[in-house]
């Protein structure tokens, strides 16, 4: 199992940062370099707990559909979301929030495993591991603009 920690400090209110975070139509304008659309589930708006959504997106040069589900949710210290379908072995992200000084530590815990034995193990090592980062990173400057700037933008 590869996992991925990142925190990421934002500096407005918890609230808004949770919902942000879990804003569909806010997650596919950060992915708009591979193109991912929300295309089965909850397709916009603010996902919650036992809901799914099915993701389609270009990754790698590959066209891919992955499904996940809220597991759990408890607003607005944290939510959980697992792969019901897709590319990985297995997927799990942690969204896990608290509030400091006035700001939002924003922790994701991202685990995920690739098929393919000892194979997948090696594309972890080499490369999926920092894609899948810079790819969260992107996702969490979006956020953390949005929630700093305290400006609507349309997603």
């Amino acid at each position: 199992m590869t996992t991925i920690y990142l925190e990421t400090l934002i500096k407005a209110d918890i609230h808004k940062v949770f919902d942000l975070a879990r804003d569909i139509d806010l997650h596919q304008k950060s992915t708009s370099k591979t193109n991912e659309k929300a295309i089965a589930g909850r397709t916009s708006g603010l996902i919650e707990e036992g809901e799914t959504v099915t993701w389609r997106a270009r990754h790698l040069g590959v066209n891919q559909t992955l499904t996940t589900k809220i597991i759990s949710m408890e607003k607005p210290s944290q939510f959980t979301d697992v792969m019901l379908k897709g590319a990985f072995k297995s997927m799990k992200h942690q969204h896990i929030f608290k509030q400091k000084n006035g700001s939002t530590v924003m922790i994701d815990i991202f685990e995920f495993e690739s098929p393919l034995g000892w194979v997948g193990k090696l594309f972890n090592h080499f490369f999926l591991k920092d894609y899948m980062k810079k790819f969260l990173l992107q996702r969490n400057q979006l956020i953390r603009e949005i929630a700093e700037n305290h400006t609507i933008i349309n997603i």
